[in-house]
């Protein structure tokens, strides 16, 4: 038996990274995984993946940028499943090259907003019904170290702290349907989006050098996999996870102690 067997999760952004990694574990666990992404080859490997292992999952190419695009995996899982108990938000990211505070950059910033909370928002919104119904829901809003310090990207930052005042109210305001809304943050994580090549022509760094400053934010010196966020998220999406609700929850190594 798994934690989260009969269990119907969507998993967003869940093409690489630490969202394949969390449909890889959901699936494993007993849910049938609503996985989605931008890039349909992605989405299918993973589903792909989870049914070769003995799981169920479906996958829908999605573009979080577009309100009713976001929409649509949820609306998947009802019409595929019959039920929406989990939505994990992973979508986000950078677009442009982060603007800075001397010169604008409207569509940069506005665009790194929507993906990072805006898009929260809207898939949530399409599922929060369904929970209601249920009686039963499970909200986990992927966050970062920039939801709590301030990082290299105004726009990043300014989404992701938002990202946490979404999920504090959204736990406030449907916590007697049963439903709970949690915000977990990994830090340095070896993910794709983390480029130290990328990182260190920043400041004229090499990427082992960039690599080696990444490691010394975090207490335990070293960069996490997206696999070790899994157990963490599988907890607050169980039945056991009922009483943890509104929660800024780190996985990160001991990120800027």
């Amino acid at each position: 038996m798994g934690i989260l067997d009969n269990r119907i999760a969507v998993i967003t952004g869940g093409g690489r990274g630490i969202g394949r990694a969390l449909a890889e574990a959901f699936g494993a666990a007993g849910a049938a995984v609503v996985v989605s992404a931008r890039t349909t080859a992605e989405v299918d490997a993973v589903a792909a993946a989870i049914t070769a292992a003995g799981g169920r999952a479906h996958a829908v190419t999605a573009d979080a940028l577009d309100r009713h695009s976001a929409r649509e995996p949820v609306r998947v899982a009802m019409a595929t499943f019959g039920r929406c108990d989990i939505v994990v938000n992973n979508v986000g990211g950078t677009i442009g090259s982060g603007p800075s505070p001397f010169t604008a950059d409207d569509e940069s910033f506005e665009s790194t907003l929507v993906l990072n909370l805006t898009t929260a928002y809207w898939t949530t919104s399409e599922a929060l019904p369904h929970m209601r119904t249920q009686g039963f829901g499970r909200v986990i809003n992927i966050g970062s170290g920039a939801a709590r310090h301030a990082s290299g990207s105004i726009a990043y930052t300014t989404a992701k702290h938002g990202l946490i005042g979404l999920t504090k109210q959204l736990a406030l305001s449907t916590a007697r349907h049963g439903i709970t809304v949690n915000c977990l943050c990994p830090g340095w994580t070896n993910t794709s989006l983390v480029d130290f090549d990328r990182i260190g022509a920043r400041s004229g760094a090499s990427a082992a050098e960039a690599r080696s400053q990444a490691e010394a934010d975090n207490a335990q010196h070293r960069v996490l996999e997206p696999e070790e966020l899994a157990p963490m998220a599988l907890l607050l999406a169980s039945d056991a996870g009922a009483g943890i609700t509104g929660q800024v929850i780190n996985v990160d190594g001991g990120y800027r102690l």
